[in-house]
C-alpha cells in the first residue's frame, strides 16, 4: 500500500465489495450497542445506586459502584471467552446475531432492577453477552477485507464503540435531569439493537475461511471416527480450540504476549475511565455548575476523541506497521493519566484534555481488532480472540472494586487514577517482541511460524 492509501491505480476503498462494506456495518453496528450499552452503566450507575441504595449507603457509592462495574466486567470476560469459542464451532454469521439479540433483551431488563444485587445480577448478564459478540466482528472483518485494508477495517469495527458512548452521552444529557427513574429509561433504549439482527441473517454472508475451515474440521473428525491416526493440522482441527490455542509452541508465544498487552490495557481503563463521569460531576459541582450535565458533556468530548483515535490508529497501522502504531498509543496513555487527573483542574480544559484523553485511552484498543486476528489461524481465530480481549477482564474486573475503595481512602481521584495507570507499562514491554503482521495475509497452520510474507507473496496478495 502507497502512502496515499491506494492499491496499484486503484483507492483502497475502491478495491472493497458490497459484501466486505456490509460486513463492516454489521460489525460496527453490533459494537457500537455495545458502546452504547457500556457507557450508559457508566454515566448512570451514579444516579441508579442512588435510587437503589438506602440514603444512609450514599457515602459508599463509589464502592458500590466499583462493585457494579466489576461484575459486568467480569461476565464481559467470562461471556467473551464462549462467544469465542461459539464463533468458531457455529460460524460468525449465527454468533453475531444471537449475542446481540440476547445483550438487547437483557439490556431492556436492567430497567426493571429493584435493589442494587438485582441490577448487579442484570448488568451481569448483559456482560455474558456483550462479551460474546466483538470476537466475532473482529474474524469476519479480519477473513473478508482485503490485505492492504485490514488495518482500516478493523479501526472502523473498533469505532463503532466510541459512537456508541457518543449517542448513550447524547441521550444522557437530553433525558438525565428528567427525573430519577432516567437512568430506566437509557436502558429501555438499549432494547433497540434486537432489530438489527434480521438485517444481518439477511445481508450477511458467512466467511469463506470459517466454511473452509469447518469443511476439514468435520473431516478431521470423521476420520478419527474411522480410527485414522491424525497428525498435523487434522490433530489440531480435533482439539477443544481452547486447548488448540495452547498446544502450538509458536501460537502458545503470541498467546501470552498479547494476553499481558490485553490486561495491560483493559485495567487501564476499567481502572481509571469508569470514574470520568464521578470525577467531572465533582470537579464541576466544587464551582456551582450542574454536575449531571457536565457529566454528559465530559463523556461527549472524550468519545468523540475515541473516535478520532480509532479511525487514525487503522491509517497509521496500514501506512507505518502495527508495531510502532501501537507502541505509541501505549505511551501516551501512561503520559497523559496523571496529567488528567492530578494536574487539570479548570472545569472548561478538563473537557478538552479528555478528548485528547480519549483519542488515546480507548483508541489503543483498535490493536485488538487490526493485530490481534492476524496473529492465529482460522480455525482458532475467534476463540483467541475472544480470550485475549476478554479474558484480562476476568482479572481486571477489581480494577474498579480497588479504584473505588482506593478512591474512598485516599480521598480524590488523582492519586488512584495515576497508581493504575502504571500498568500501560506492560503493554510498552510485551509489544516489541511480536511479530509485524502489516500488509501480510491471514495466518494458517502452516504460515504461522513465518508471519513476514515475501515481497512476491504480498505482491500475489
Amino acid at each position: 500500500m502507497s502512502s496515499t492509501g491506494t492499491t496499484g491505480a486503484v483507492a483502497w476503498y475502491r478495491s472493497l465489495n458490497r459484501t466486505q462494506w456490509k460486513a463492516l456495518i454489521a460489525s460496527n453496528l453490533g459494537w457500537t450497542f455495545d458502546g452504547f450499552e457500556v457507557f450508559a452503566l457508566i454515566l448512570t450507575v451514579g444516579a441508579a445506586l442512588h435510587q437503589l441504595l438506602d440514603p444512609s449507603q450514599y457515602k459508599l457509592i463509589p464502592a458500590y459502584a466499583g462493585a457494579v462495574i466489576a461484575i459486568t466486567v467480569f461476565g464481559w470476560g467470562l461471556g467473551g471467552l464462549l462467544g469465542g469459542i461459539l464463533a468458531d464451532y457455529i460460524g460468525r454469521k449465527w454468533s453475531m446475531t444471537l449475542t446481540i439479540l440476547a445483550y438487547s433483551l437483557l439490556t431492556g431488563l436492567s430497567a426493571l432492577s429493584w435493589s442494587w444485587l438485582s441490577f448487579a445480577v442484570f448488568r451481569f448478564l448483559v456482560g455474558l453477552a456483550i462479551g460474546s459478540e466483538w470476537a466475532t466482528g473482529a474474524s469476519i472483518i479480519a477473513e473478508l477485507w482485503p490485505d492492504h485494508a485490514r488495518g482500516k477495517g478493523g479501526a472502523f469495527l473498533q469505532c463503532g464503540y466510541p459512537i456508541g458512548s457518543i449517542i448513550a452521552s447524547t441521550v444522557w444529557v437530553l433525558i438525565g435531569t428528567s427525573g430519577p427513574s432516567a437512568w430506566r429509561y437509557m436502558y429501555l433504549i438499549g432494547v433497540l439493537p434486537a432489530l438489527i439482527t434480521f438485517w444481518i441473517l439477511l445481508n450477511i454472508p458467512e466467511s469463506p475461511r470459517w466454511e473452509q475451515s469447518n469443511q476439514r474440521r468435520r473431516a478431521a473428525h470423521e476420520l478419527r471416527r474411522q480410527g485414522a491416526a491424525l497428525r498435523g493440522e487434522d490433530a489440531a482441527m480435533v482439539r477443544f480450540t481452547l486447548v488448540d490455542m495452547f498446544a502450538e509452541p509458536a501460537v502458545r508465544m503470541r498467546l501470552i504476549l498479547t494476553f499481558v498487552m490485553s490486561l495491560s490495557v483493559t485495567i487501564g481503563y476499567w481502572g481509571v475511565s469508569t470514574f470520568v463521569p464521578s470525577y467531572v460531576g465533582s470537579v464541576a459541582a466544587g464551582v456551582g455548575l450542574a454536575a449531571q450535565r457536565w457529566v454528559g458533556l465530559a463523556g461527549l468530548v472524550q468519545n468523540i476523541g475515541a473516535l478520532c483515535g480509532f479511525f487514525c490508529f487503522g491509517f497509521l497501522a496500514d501506512m507505518l506497521g502495527r508495531k510502532p502504531t501501537t507502541f505509541f498509543y501505549y505511551l501516551l496513555c501512561l503520559i497523559l493519566t496523571p496529567i488528567v487527573y492530578l494536574w487539570v483542574k479548570e472545569i472548561h480544559l478538563l473537557l478538552l484534555v479528555f478528548a485528547v484523553y480519549g483519542f488515546f485511552i480507548q483508541g489503543v484498543f483498535s490493536w485488538t481488532a487490526v493485530w490481534l486476528p492476524e496473529l492465529f489461524p482460522t480455525r482458532m481465530r475467534a476463540t483467541a480472540a475472544g480470550f485475549i480481549f476478554n479474558t484480562p477482564r476476568l482479572i481486571s474486573a477489581i480494577a474498579p472494586l480497588i479504584a473505588g475503595s482506593l478512591i474512598v481512602g485516599l480521598g480524590g481521584y488523582g492519586k488512584t487514577a495515576s497508581i493504575i495507570g502504571m500498568f500501560y507499562i506492560l503493554g510498552l514491554i510485551a509489544v516489541p517482541f511480536l511479530p509485524e503482521t502489516k500488509g501480510t495475509p491471514l495466518p494458517e497452520a502452516d504460515t504461522l511460524a513465518e508471519p513476514q510474507a515475501s515481497g512476491l507473496q504480498q505482491k500475489t496478495a
